[in-house]
């Protein structure tokens, strides 16, 4: 309590609260503990009370206070008092109590709230008809207007009964409370039809333009917010009213739009960063704009006119290819489905009609195409539109907590159309890339989808930069994104388990080094191709088992592994110079305009003698060229580098990475290290275990 010392009280959770009370007012010689009540000392002034004191934690910190109904009544009577200055701080006072629930109660019952109003009616103003008078109380307003707008909050009475001299007193909003006058009018058309209407007659649209050029980022949030409260009642009020422009009825407000484009530049480009409150209103007038195709998207074909009235449209742009567009004889069938129904219909006319260049680009380089390679146009356009229509969201009801706009949305008017403009050519261009034919359409559309909300989330702000995006995440650059998130969501590419790997690595190369050198003490069979290309002859080459010679001579078709002693012919592993592969080999040089690529890629030699003689070879598949070139390597003391290496590497460091961590599946590994605490001070707590023997 304010001016006592402060009480360490044990709270028993068993003992009435009035009892708790009594003894603390007891401590401090206090009568009357009827007249108290505990509150929180931080924060939100709330009052304990038998329903929330279990919310107590140890080491909370309580304040003694006025009990709810007693200082309701010392507020009640000092919102009346003559006295201007105890008026003025009893309304601030009342403003900061009217948050806790259990007070408002108390002066609601008092008809406290009625009290308010009557403040507001009375209040004179000079200039009422403007757009903002000047208040000569604004600080009694401020603290009137804020204090009911705390206590309507609670719902406990109904916003019904105001009248419309009330309604104008708080539209006509003074600069110190244009921001709570916002949001008393936000309330009033959230919670009432009748309401509604009143508003949209007192508040016009260039009204709220003028909040949202400020550079008051609270100002633009409270008038955005009623902005979208009356855009959202209009929509669920007045379904009759079917002429809309940019989203916005026209009879609901007024003739004067708010475009996309002035919300970008008001807002999105504002200095600043957009806050939670005010992205989750950029959302709402998203998704309340798109939902305006939702008509189209669920509108099914209702007769074969409609669709010939828009092929007609598409063909005159590209030379009469009409049956290129559709799948079956009847395009009714193809564009049957609802969604998207004829919104697909209309993404095609429009990107036909804007850009009809790019439109027969797409359809001549199709028709030229293999049929099992034509990536078809309208089957694509149905899928892509469908796929937008999901990214977008359009045709959900916008969430109350969503904030997930694009700010590409406002750069523009026709978000969808331009995007199907754009991703309709990603699609193709992505279609040959995956080589795919009419058996992958499946997959490429997942890739396009997938292209398209990564591009999304980067959160571009314009076409040409989404443009840009978009291409550049090309197929192979979603493959990389997958693998690496595939690791990501192993933990392999934590940093602790990053530092494992490569304590890991040189163990496992080891393992590799004597796998490589096992092989070649095995030995393996090659062929000799002569001038006439006949593979006629074999000859086997091995290590000796002590690593030092290899042993190397022609052997018969059905021969098994040969002997040591068999093959007569030996090279010391000492008088090795190079290991050549590819175009450098001798006998490649020698056979020049006739070898092949694979024969290429399988050839290698080892030079021997101060490079004057050479032992040539051609293995038999890519896997055992790996083997014996990264074998010599490891022989010549030099690094193995075949992508057989690389690929049985990653392999068992994945296996092993993964037995290591077994024992923590489902406990998160931090980036770094735990700090190692500093030593203690001294080690007298150690004990001895002489001494107790003794």
């Amino acid at each position: 309590m304010p001016g006592a010392y402060p009480q360490l009280i044990q709270l028993d959770q068993k003992k009435p609260l009035s009892a708790v009370i009594k003894e603390v007012c007891d401590k401090w010689n206090l009568s009357g503990p009827e007249n108290f009540a505990l509150q929180y000392a931080d924060g939100v002034q709330t009052y304990i009370t038998e329903s929330n004191r279990l919310d107590i934690k140890n080491g909370s910190i309580l304040r003694l206070t006025k009990a709810p109904g007693r200082c309701a009544e010392d507020l009640y009577k000092g919102i009346q008092s003559s006295d201007s200055g105890v008026r003025c701080e009893s309304l601030k006072e009342l403003a900061a109590v009217s948050t806790d629930i259990t007070f408002a109660q108390e002066f609601i019952s008092r008809d406290g709230h009625s009290l308010l109003v009557q403040i507001v009616e009375d209040t004179r103003y000079v200039g009422a008809d403007q757009v903002f008078g000047v208040c000569r109380v604004p600080m009694v307003m401020l603290h009137t207007l804020t204090a009911f707008m705390e206590l309507m909050d609670h719902g406990i009475v109904s916003w019904e009964n105001l009248s419309s001299v009330f309604i104008k007193k708080v539209r006509s909003a003074s600069s110190t409370h244009i921001a709570v006058s916002l949001d008393i009018m936000e309330s009033m058309v959230l919670s009432s039809s009748s309401l509604f209407h009143q508003i949209r007659k007192e508040i016009t649209l260039d009204q709220l333009i003028s909040h949202l050029q400020v550079s008051n980022q609270l100002l633009q949030t409270k008038a955005m917010a009623l902005l979208m409260a009356l855009l959202q009642t209009a929509g669920e009020t007045d379904r009759s009213l079917e002429n809309s422009c940019s989203g916005i009825k026209k009879k609901v407000l007024s003739p004067i739009i708010v475009t996309p484009e002035f919300v970008f530049q008001n807002i999105i480009h504002s200095s600043g960063s957009v806050g939670d409150e005010m992205a989750h209103h950029l959302y709402v007038l998203q998704s309340v704009r798109l939902n305006l195709l939702e008509p189209r998207m669920k509108t099914p074909l209702d007769s074969f006119n409609q669709v010939c009235s828009h092929s007609k449209r598409l063909c005159s742009q590209t030379l009469n290819l009409c049956n290129y567009f559709f799948l079956l004889c009847n395009p009714g069938q193809d564009l049957g489905r609802t969604p998207p129904g004829l919104l697909a219909l209309d993404t095609m006319t429009y990107f036909a009609s804007r850009y009809p260049d790019a439109y027969s680009r797409f359809v001549l380089e199709n028709s030229s195409r293999e049929d099992k390679h034509e990536c078809p146009f309208a089957r694509s356009s149905i899928q892509l539109t469908l796929t937008l229509c999901e990214i977008l969201r359009i045709g959900e009801p916008p969430s109350e907590t969503g904030s997930n706009y694009h700010p590409i949305f406002f750069a523009q008017d026709r978000l969808l159309e331009e995007l199907f403009c754009i991703c309709i050519q990603l699609l193709n261009k992505t279609w040959k890339e995956m080589r795919a034919t009419q058996e992958d359409f499946d997959k490429v559309m997942q890739v396009v989808r997938e292209q398209i909300t990564r591009t999304l989330s980067s959160k571009p702000t314009s076409l040409e930069l989404f443009k840009n995006k978009v291409n550049a995440l090309n197929y192979s650059e979603i493959l990389k994104l997958r693998q690496t998130e595939r690791l990501h969501q192993e933990e392999t590419l934590a940093p602790p388990v990053l530092e494992l790997k490569e304590r890991l690595k040189p163990e496992l190369l080891e393992l590799i080094r004597q796998q490589r050198l096992n092989r070649l003490c095995h030995g393996t069979l090659f062929r000799k191709i002569s001038s006439r290309r006949r593979q006629d002859k074999l000859w086997y080459c091995r290590l000796s088992p002590n690593h030092k010679v290899l042993h190397y001579g022609d052997v018969e078709e059905e021969t098994e592994t040969p002997s040591i002693e068999s093959l007569q012919d030996k090279i010391p592993v000492a008088d090795i110079k190079a290991l050549l592969t590819g175009k450098d080999c001798p006998h490649m040089k020698e056979n020049k305009g006739k070898q092949t690529k694979e024969m290429l890629d399988l050839a290698f030699s080892i030079t021997y003698d101060v490079e004057e003689y050479s032992l040539n070879f051609i293995a038999s598949s890519r896997t055992d060229f790996c083997l014996w070139t990264d074998g010599l390597n490891v022989l010549l003391g030099k690094e193995m580098s075949s992508e057989a290496m690389r690929s049985e590497l990653e392999i068992l460091l994945s296996m092993e990475i993964k037995l290591r961590l077994l024992d923590l599946e489902n406990v998160p590994i931090p980036d770094t290290a735990p700090p190692i605490p500093k030593p203690p001070s001294n080690f007298n707590f150690c004990y001895d275990f002489s001494q107790a023997e003794q």
